[in-house]
């Protein structure tokens, strides 16, 4: 569906019934110049089971018009009118990757409006490559190949998809560079810039899973657990052999965790 989100024309998945405000709200959050196709399944099961889902391409991404925007608090208050826009009073967030950080802070900024986390592929810090940051900023292809080279496990690599057919690096691949010129490197400058994770989880009073992939080389499962003993009773789920691309590598495994 189409929503006007501060002035601009959004475009939101819905798992493929209409959003209804009446019912629990899951909102999912797409990581570093991906876009709504990161929750194919798991937007579809979730709205097949009781909830209304808000799978939204960022600003800039996707289907969505306007710029990207250029820090995690930007994109934590843009979460929230996203939901007003929606006519949803408040919902359980889940993120991936860069997405977690926006779900995090919109929590820490937003209270009222969120009754949960799922923060997928997350970190207390997630600092970027020099590398991979001038890459983005070139619009150079390397940076499209470091990242769907690290962000997947070692048997992801290989093939290994529970869908026929499907080649996930390849896949990886055709997401980012559909990318406008300097949306990749917008979104990994917010990553890298923003320091806020540790008080922000302080500040987290919901539910909340945090999970990570044993394998992940772009959010490492150590940082991962560091924010995790930063969120009061958080709980943390550990995907054995999981690179950082867990929506596509375990997608039965970090369904089992969503739902719990």
């Amino acid at each position: 569906m189409q929503l006007s989100v501060n002035g601009n024309d959004v475009f939101v998945a819905t798992g493929g019934k209409p959003f209804d405000p009446s019912l629990p709200a899951v909102v999912m959050i797409h990581g570093a110049g991906f876009d709504h196709s990161a929750w194919a399944l798991h937007s579809r099961w979730f709205a097949h089971h009781g909830y209304s889902v808000l799978a939204p391409d960022l600003p800039g991404h996707g289907r969505s018009g306007g710029k990207p925007l250029p820090t995690i608090s930007d994109m934590a208050d843009w979460t929230a009118a996203l939901l007003d826009a929606a006519g949803a009073a408040k919902a359980k967030l889940i993120g991936h990757s860069m997405g977690s950080l926006i779900a995090l802070e919109t929590a820490a900024r937003h209270p009222d409006k969120v009754s949960g986390l799922n923060l997928i592929g997350t970190a207390a810090t997630m600092t970027v490559g020099p590398a991979l940051l001038q890459a983005a900023e070139a619009n150079d292809t390397a940076a499209i190949d470091m990242l769907s080279i690290w962000g997947l496990g070692f048997k992801a690599e290989l093939g290994g998809s529970l869908a026929a057919g499907i080649w996930m690096h390849g896949k990886a691949q055709r997401v980012l560079q559909r990318c406008r010129p300097g949306v990749l490197f917008s979104d990994l400058n917010a990553c890298n810039t923003y320091q806020n994770a540790l008080a922000a989880a302080a500040k987290v009073t919901v539910p909340t899973t945090i999970i990570l992939g044993e394998r992940d080389m772009m959010t490492p499962a150590k940082a991962g657990k560091a924010l995790a003993a930063a969120v009061p009773n958080a709980r943390t789920v550990v995907l054995p052999g999981a690179g950082h691309l867990m929506m596509p590598e375990r997608p039965d495994e970090l369904l089992a965790a969503l739902k719990n």
